[in-house]
């Protein structure tokens, strides 16, 4: 009688894992989204200016995959950063339909997505300076770790504020509908202050599941954290 010996199951490839398959499906969708987006963009010029942050993040989130690579977490909510930007730059802030929706429906006097995208620009930034901090530095459990995100949310939205104020001096009336103010003589400390608030609401909100997310990326790639 010949002794059998059993046949291993079949092991798949954690390269085409759903965890690994994100990142890549999440760039290809920002990409094709960023090139529909200059067709019919109202202004080239702002198209160019709000996008450019895709056009540099993209690449370099490619480029330091193997290296550095991200969370789930943070890279769905980067993709979801990349698309408000590429929607604001096509439309321009103060044009795009859906705030227009919102505006009319609750009587508001302005559209309101450039108060939505500046609440973003916190809240994303917020994960990604928190991501960063707990894999880079000893800040990792400690309780300085939050405040410092804050922190440097509000630095990088006042580094913006500063490019649009430079973008007025140098491009004078060509440059309205990078500012969207839409009148607003407080515009910039709104922004600045929805940022506030969209950091502060990351944190009070996806703390928590951030943690799990960069726990499941050190089980998967023990050399990534």
């Amino acid at each position: 009688m010949t002794a059998t010996h059993p046949v291993p199951a079949p092991t798949q490839d954690a390269s085409l894992s759903p965890g690994r398959r994100l990142p890549a499906v999440l760039a290809f969708a920002v990409a094709g989204a960023l090139v529909v987006s200059w067709f019919g963009a109202a202004d080239p010029t702002t198209w160019l200016l709000e996008t450019v942050w895709v056009m540099a993040g993209l690449p370099a989130a490619i480029l330091l995959r193997r290296r550095f690579p991200l969370s789930g977490l943070l890279c769905g909510l980067l993709a979801a950063h990349a698309l408000v930007l590429i929607v604001g730059g096509h439309y321009t802030y103060a044009e795009v339909p859906a705030g227009d929706w919102v505006r009319d429906w609750l009587g508001w006097e302005r559209n309101p997505y450039d108060r939505f995208g500046h609440l973003v620009q916190g809240f994303v930034p917020a994960v990604l300076v928190r991501e960063l901090l707990v894999r880079t530095s000893p800040l990792r459990g400690s309780r300085w770790l939050a405040p410092l995100t804050v922190c440097v949310c509000l630095a990088f939205s006042a580094v913006f504020e500063m490019l649009e104020w430079l973008a007025a001096v140098t491009g004078g009336e060509a440059a309205d509908a990078f500012l969207g103010t839409q009148g607003d003589v407080w515009d910039t400390q709104w922004d600045m202050f929805c940022a506030l608030i969209g950091a502060i609401s990351a944190l009070l909100l996806l703390s928590r599941a951030h943690d799990r997310a960069l726990a499941r990326l050190r089980r998967d790639r023990p050399s990534a954290c």
